[in-house]
């Protein structure tokens, strides 16, 4: 799996200045001619930052804690977003199984970006799946957790 790096750019520059003469506890004065070193940093923001920023508040809204992705941010939003409509929000609401949440959002991301796409739904559970790059989400949605992955399908002739 691929790691994405923020899309915000880091510049960092390095200024050195001398250390004032410190008072040692006799009094006498020390000179320190060792350099410091200060960062000043500015970030510089590129195109795609304000569709992170729109995922992040999304992500607080929704009360969801994105654990792993390797989807593009419109595929992530539309995840997390279809998964908190299949969850009732009032308590009085019946709540669907997870395998029915699990078919839906399955469902979904078959009919808007193909087949094969596999979803598994749940409080516990361990996985290790392989994936269609920029095929997978690892979030979780209250206390659900929900891994949702794409893999590539060949005809069989």
């Amino acid at each position: 799996m691929q790691k994405h790096h923020s899309p915000l750019m880091l510049s960092i520059t390095m200024e050195q200045q001398e250390e004032p003469n410190l008072i040692n506890s006799h009094g006498s004065k020390e000179n320190h001619n060792n350099k410091a070193m200060h960062m000043n940093t500015t970030l510089t923001p590129n195109p795609s930052s304000q569709a992170i920023m729109r995922l992040a508040s999304l992500a607080i809204s929704f009360n969801v804690r994105l654990k792993s992705s390797d989807m593009p941010v419109h595929m992530q939003e539309h995840a997390l977003r279809h998964t908190r409509s299949l969850l009732p929000l009032h308590p009085p609401s019946p709540k669907p199984t997870n395998t029915h949440i699990a078919r839906a959002l399955k469902k979904e991301f078959d009919l808007k970006y193909g087949l094969a796409w596999h979803c598994v739904i749940g409080k516990s559970f361990g996985s290790f799946v392989s994936h269609t790059g920029g095929g997978f989400i690892y979030f979780s949605i209250d206390s659900l957790s929900v891994l949702l992955f794409k893999t590539e399908v060949h005809l069989v002739t």
